[in-house]
């Protein structure tokens, strides 16, 4: 593997047979996390195929010239011509697996997997999930000089990440962006000594055991176990809704809301998420409807207030959405007044949902004590029902989910920990 420039392209990529290119910046999270798995997958397959690195700022021309615009960006060339899917943001080792299918063919990447020797790695404690609650745990064990490593199937940050602007943190006069949050409290664990293993798959989990298995090949043992893995969006579980993923319905506002620059919108939801996303949508959409099946919002009253005086927000309330279509670009949202059961289309540019949150427990089923909502129960220290378990942030059993919760909890956990171990 090595360093090309543009004046490389042409002999090294175009004229090179089959060819990885990885376009990464500095100061790139994404990046660094990119970096030991290309260079893992330079050692597997290096006989047959050339890996390349490009440094984007320094090839600006090259990258544009590609249609590159994000950091770091996977592209695979087989005699010159590009081939496969390309990988942008946290990239995992099994997307690399599957470009190279592209490259060399199914079997012969059987092959080479076949032949990876399985890996272990032996820790004090494992957290799995790299939100606030899980960074804040494994800064307080780093500093605690605890052997401890953070396994995430995305990048650390959580729901953070993805939050436009966070108003309520302790410590911040101005409203901070929900990346730059989240990015400072990940930089902050890691220069503190805590392994980070993220945008892996995780296997498997025996919380028994206290075994994480990721990427098929890596066991990482540890003494004790932190789980953070956070929530995801509620489905609607409607007509049309997994068809139009992405093709027209949206979960995330920061991640979508660029795309509808004089645009109509429907935000489906009334809770904070959904009134707060909805202001910021407001930012670019040139209309936004509003539909929520209650006849008030569930918004704090701040939010509410704020909503109501924007010009562009309208609302819709005792109304819910029945099924979702799309007639050319435009969707098509069909919803029922609840009170008479009339049904009604909406047409809008997209659909931005937010109704609610759901644990992110599908890997541990049947291994932990959950309340009647699904969310894990523990004690006043963080711990399981399982022994030497714990469970910190939006995925336990509690009354409040907030930033500042989760960070609360992470702190108990790692304490408890650290006075367990006699360190």
């Amino acid at each position: 593997m090595k360093e090309i420039k543009t004046t490389d392209f042409e002999k090294e990529v175009i004229r090179g047979g089959k060819v990885v290119l990885d376009f990464y910046s500095t100061e790139c999270p994404p990046c660094d996390a990119l970096a030991p798995k290309f260079e893992a997958m330079s050692e597997l397959f290096g006989a047959d195929v050339k890996f390349f690195k490009v440094f984007r700022q320094e090839n600006r021309e090259l990258a544009e010239k590609l249609g590159v615009s994000s950091s770091p960006t996977v592209l695979f060339f087989d005699d010159g011509e590009e081939v496969g899917v390309r990988l942008s943001g946290g990239i995992r080792r099994s997307e690399l697996f599957e470009g190279m299918k592209c490259l060399l063919g199914v079997e012969k990447v059987k092959q080479v997997k076949k032949a990876i020797e399985p890996q272990e790695t032996s820790c004090d404690v494992a957290i799995l999930g790299g939100g606030p609650g899980g960074l804040t745990a494994g800064l307080y064990l780093c500093q605690a000089k605890t052997n401890t490593v953070l396994i995430d199937t995305a990048l650390p940050g959580g729901q953070v990440a993805t939050t436009h602007q966070v108003s309520n943190y302790p410590g911040f006069i101005e409203p901070q962006p929900g990346y730059m949050l989240s990015h400072n409290m990940s930089e902050q664990t890691k220069r503190c000594g805590t392994t980070y293993k993220v945008a892996v798959d995780v296997t498997h989990v025996d919380l028994e055991a206290k075994k994480v298995i990721i990427d098929d090949f890596e066991t990482i043992s540890a003494k004790k176990i932190i789980i953070s893995t956070g929530t995801s969006p509620n489905w609607l579980n409607i007509p049309g809704e997994r068809e139009f993923k992405g093709n027209g319905i949206s979960y995330c506002a920061t991640c979508d809301a660029k795309y509808f620059v004089d645009k109509e919108v429907i935000v489906i939801g009334g809770g904070n998420s959904a009134i707060e996303e909805a202001d910021f949508i407001s930012k670019f959409a040139s209309k936004i409807t509003i539909v929520h099946q209650f006849d008030k919002l569930q918004a704090n009253q701040q939010a509410q207030e704020k909503a109501f005086a924007n010009p562009k927000i309208n609302f819709l309330l005792e109304h819910e959405p029945r099924s979702f279509k799309k007639d050319g670009a435009k969707m098509i949202v069909e919803v029922e007044e609840l009170k008479s059961g009339i049904r009604k289309s909406l047409a809008a540019d997209g659909v931005f949902i937010f109704v609610g949150m759901k644990p992110n427990l599908e890997i541990f089923k049947g291994q932990l004590e959950l309340d009647q909502w699904g969310f894990i129960k523990t004690n006043e220290d963080m711990k399981t029902n399982l022994n030497d378990v714990y469970a910190v942030g939006d995925v336990r059993s509690k009354k409040y989910r907030q930033i500042t919760t989760a960070i609360a909890d992470g702190t108990i956990a790692a304490i408890s920990i650290t006075r367990e171990l006699g360190q």
